[in-house]
């Protein structure tokens, strides 16, 4: 089956069973400082599995574009990949596991067309005080039974232990502890903090070893590494709250998570192990070996996966760099790259994979039919063959280094670790990697509030800043243009900082002038309204965004006017917080005006 017969049949599914489809958010999250990117369905979804109200209702279904960079070492193997879909349902407070189980079942084997008998299921078997999940083994237990295949369950509750015990008595239904079964934001149940929700999670998992076919031998189970299972998808019963004292209760509303791998879900409906023969990867390996004869299986699959991923980051609007998302763009761009040149090919081929990549995805992501995204491949694989020069000259006289210099020449010139590895021999090569993953976790904390919605987090200080934010705006609209537009923001809980399209530097009565209107808005205590309303409605009512932004088709719009006069300061999309009232902000004062790059400014500004 093709990626899109599983994407369109899932979403009719649940159409079908009443659950709203909404589009796939970006890859750069939106108003969450905790991580680079969207790595699941459920990251954008968390607002209302905490209780805040989807305006679409509640129960939502979508297929989520992910990216994982966690993997990347792995990416080479039969199964690891960086970006994904991730097909989703929700239920926030509204159906539960005698609805979602079955449902799961149902579209597997009904409608992708899966053997019942080639399906195994992992439940919670109990930990930290919170009791096995009897009600999904019992759900499990007669849905196999209806099936005519076994249905016995297996309780592991240590891996240890699952590798001792493995397959016995026909087990189809695996319990394992905390460690493999349950779900929170902060992992385990004595991690959570007060306040936080988790819940139990059932996974599926296809079988690759047919019956009586012993090749995995007898040992094995569910979440073994050996490759005879694969899992393909997971559902969270999100049910529990972290007290004070440590234990648990109820939650109020109780919601439904289920995630499903989309190019695994290809792979199995084929019964092919290989995630790298489905329609979306194949084609790309095909493309590769036309420009790279001789490629080994390994790094066409490298390449094949990193220019993937780098074709979507790009048109979410990631740009390489040596910083925060554009760092792990550069990387996965000369990676596969890296292999490419280890092939014996010198001339640019990555804007040309990269057209392969958008053909493939032409009819669900027509956004990816934009020239600058082989524009921008070519610019970048054009730069790194410089970098291998300059790498090149430096190495030529050394016959070993250290792993911190190999870590150097990456950082300062961006040469790949793996071609350092070939030239010279490394001493100490653990050290590259200890070095690697400081700078990863630098990047990763110098994100924070680097992402859309620009919030460092959701601090009383943050939230006065952001909506001094939008102030700032209107009132550079008012006195420069319509023709300014916002190109980004940073807002800590110290200042903000607010990118815009103007050719000039502002003059000192320009900047007196925006802080004078924006304060005079303060003093007038204006309200400030959120209403969620269609994209088109909210265009018709004038709401404004940054340039170039794609927005969904339901948005969220934050109004600052006067409800005496009617009088709009500002309409924008926006996914907020802010203040109810103007008046709440304080004392709005620039601190500095200055240039980003050609047409673009920047102001930073304080609040007193």
């Amino acid at each position: 089956m093709t990626h899109s017969e599983i994407r369109e049949k899932f979403l009719k599914f649940f159409e079908e069973r009443g659950h709203k489809i909404v589009p796939s958010s970006s890859l750069v999250p939106e108003n969450d400082p905790t991580t680079l990117f969207t790595g699941s369905g459920m990251q954008p979804m968390m607002p209302y599995l905490l209780g805040e109200k989807h305006p679409l209702g509640t129960r939502i279904a979508d297929s989520q574009k992910s990216f994982r960079a966690e993997d990347i070492e792995e990416v080479g193997d039969n199964r690891h990949i960086t970006f994904f879909e991730m097909l989703g349902n929700w239920s926030f407070g509204d159906y539960w596991k005698k609805e979602q189980l079955p449902w799961i079942y149902e579209f597997l084997t009904k409608k992708v067309g899966l053997d019942p008998n080639r399906l195994y299921v992992s439940v919670f078997s109990g930990g930290s005080e919170i009791s096995r999940d009897n009600d999904s083994i019992q759900i499990w237990q007669d849905i196999f039974k209806s099936a005519g295949v076994s249905y016995e369950y297996s309780q592991l509750e240590t891996l240890e232990k699952a590798g001792k015990k493995g397959m016995e008595n026909d087990a189809r239904i695996f319990g394992y502890g905390t460690d493999k079964n349950w779900w929170s934001r902060a992992g385990k149940p004595e991690n959570m903090p007060v306040g936080e929700p988790g819940g139990p999670d059932s996974e599926i998992f296809f079988d690759f070893q047919l019956p009586h076919d012993k090749k995995f031998g007898e040992q094995c189970h569910p979440n073994c590494d050996c490759g005879r299972f694969l899992e393909i998808g997971n559902s969270v019963f999100m049910e529990y709250k972290k007290k004070p004292d440590g234990n648990f209760e109820p939650l109020p509303q109780k919601n439904v998570d289920f995630g499903g791998g989309l190019e695994r879900i290809i792979a199995v409906s084929n019964n092919n192990q290989d995630i790298f023969n489905i329609d979306v990867l194949h084609p790309i390996l095909v493309k590769i070996r036309e420009l790279v004869p001789g490629i080994d299986s390994k790094s066409e699959r490298i390449v094949a996966d990193h220019i993937r991923a780098a074709v979507f980051l790009i048109s979410d609007g990631v740009i390489p760099s040596n910083k925060v998302q554009g760092y792990f763009l550069r990387r996965l761009i000369r990676r596969a790259l890296t292999y490419v040149r280890k092939s014996g090919v010198e001339n640019n081929i990555a804007a040309e994979l990269g057209k392969t990549v958008s053909k493939i995805y032409e009819k669900k992501y027509p956004e990816l039919q934009n020239s600058q995204i082989a524009d921008v491949l070519n610019a970048e694989e054009s730069k790194f063959r410089k970098t291998l020069n300059n790498g090149l000259r430096i190495l030529e006289s050394k016959t070993e280094i250290t792993g911190k210099e190999a870590f150097d020449l990456f950082q300062t010139y961006g040469f790949p670790f793996e071609l350092t590895q070939e030239l010279v021999k490394v001493i100490k090569p653990e050290e590259f990697k200890k070095y690697a993953l400081e700078h990863s976790e630098s990047s990763t904390t110098a994100s924070a509030g680097m992402f859309k919605g620009g919030l460092a987090d959701h601090s009383e200080k943050v939230i006065r800043l952001h909506t001094a934010t939008h102030l700032i705006n209107a009132a550079l609209r008012k006195i420069l243009g319509d023709q300014v537009w916002q190109k980004g923001s940073n807002i800590t809980g110290e200042r903000t900082r607010f990118d815009f399209t103007h050719s000039e530097k502002l003059t000192d009565e320009q900047k007196k002038e925006v802080e004078d209107m924006a304060n005079e808005w303060v003093k007038r205590n204006l309200e400030v309204k959120k209403d969620i309303m269609s994209l088109e409605e909210a265009r018709k009512f004038g709401a404004i965004g940054v340039f170039g932004e794609k927005y969904p088709d339901t948005v969220s719009v934050y109004s600052v006017w006067d409800p005496k006069t009617e009088e709009v300061i500002s309409r924008e999309f926006c996914g907020g917080p802010h203040v109810s009232h103007t008046g709440e902000i304080g004392k709005i004062k620039i601190t500095k005006e200055e240039a980003v790059s050609a047409g673009i400014r920047r102001i930073r500004a304080i609040v007193e």
